[in-house]
């Protein structure tokens, strides 16, 4: 891969920016395997695909803890919100799964 220097930092720093920064790194990723080969961009943007479904167990476990719900119920909740409203919904996902948690909890204590 090509310039792989300015990649390494404009990966690093457009990743401190949420959702647009991801998207113009990963735009620039395919953009630089292009100059070399339709294949080379081809296998990058599948390898980042990749990769960003992956994150989706890491974000269900680490926000699963934090807000004590299972990761596989975290991760449907993630899966679910990004189909039905795309991005809205992958951050909407834990909150309205802690809030139903909590709201089913203080009915079953009743």
């Amino acid at each position: 891969m090509p310039f792989k220097t300015f990649l390494i930092l404009t990966t690093f720093v457009c990743g401190l920016v949420p959702i647009a920064g991801n998207v113009i790194s990963n735009i620039a990723i395919v953009t630089a395997g292009l100059t070399v080969s339709v294949q080379l961009a081809t296998a990058g943007l599948i390898y980042l695909v990749v990769i960003h479904k992956l994150e989706y167990f890491l974000n269900s476990r680490i926000v699963g803890g934090s807000i004590d719900t299972p990761m596989w119920m975290t991760l449907l909740g993630l899966v679910v919100g990004e189909a039905t409203m795309g991005v809205p919904g992958v951050l909407l996902a834990p909150a309205l799964l802690h809030y139903a948690r909590e709201e089913m909890r203080a009915i079953a204590a009743n």
